[in-house]
């Protein structure tokens, strides 16, 4: 089985641990919570700012004739935010994975799959809020950047989902391997596996757009790098 087909299975034998699957929960259900009531109370003046905005462009009116621009104008803007709501809920509930709820979940997989590995605590808390909020800043320039590319039939579910792959990648190797390994086995381990690191974080960020799944994706996605990362290091060690 391969390294990546192994975290991901293993992230699903974590899941029988006991406090495993809350923390799986709780913060795709906080994130959902808070963009539901930002999107209660402020989307429809959002909407209409956006198809305001949308309506100055004269491409608009090309395409679907004076009269019917401004509707077309509130429609690709309706289309916009709702694309737009998914990786919010995503990154939100991911940023609240990587700094309070990862650590937890490292510490109970550690213990029990681990326990060989010895810790040489190349990391804190504070390093791994400072790489989530960088994470974060990147993240949103990317999003913000290639925004009028949505627009293209497919790049709407495509864009996010590497948006999300990156994320993940990026968030969560730090909290990941913060606790064992140190400085030099960091970036050794981010230099060797960067090409994996990804593809782990796009099959979990895949699971963002699967009914019910969602739920669980930005956690199991943190789940899923611990495995990896910790298995990674564990043979780099060993020098295999």
């Amino acid at each position: 089985m391969s390294p990546i087909a192994t975290s991901f299975s293993r992230a699903l034998r974590s899941l029988s641990q006991p406090g495993i699957l809350w923390h799986l929960i709780w913060p795709s259900l906080a994130s959902v919570a808070l963009w539901g009531a930002l999107a209660w109370f402020y989307g429809s003046t959002l909407a209409a700012w956006l198809a305001g905005a949308l309506g100055n462009f004269s491409w608009l009116a090309g395409w679907f004739g004076a009269q019917q621009a401004a509707s077309a104008a509130s429609l690709t803007a309706g289309v916009l935010l709702f694309l737009a709501l998914i990786p919010l809920i995503y990154v939100t509930a991911a940023m609240i994975v990587a700094v309070f709820a990862l650590p937890l979940v490292l510490e109970l997989v550690a213990q029990r799959d681990y326990a060989d590995l010895e810790k040489r605590h190349g990391g804190s808390q504070t390093g791994s809020l400072a790489n989530a909020l960088v994470a974060l800043a990147w993240y949103l320039a990317g999003m913000i950047a290639s925004l009028p590319l949505w627009l293209i039939p497919g790049l709407g579910l495509l864009l996010p989902l590497l948006l999300s792959a990156w994320l993940n990648q990026r968030a969560y190797r730090y909290d990941a391997l913060m606790q064992h390994a140190d400085r030099d086995e960091y970036r050794k381990m981010v230099a060797t596996h960067r090409g994996k690191l990804l593809l782990v974080g796009l099959g979990a960020g895949a699971l963002n757009y699967v009914p019910l799944l969602n739920l669980f994706a930005p956690a199991f996605a943190g789940l899923a790098f611990v495995h990896y990362c910790l298995e990674g290091l564990r043979r780099m060690r060993a020098g295999k």
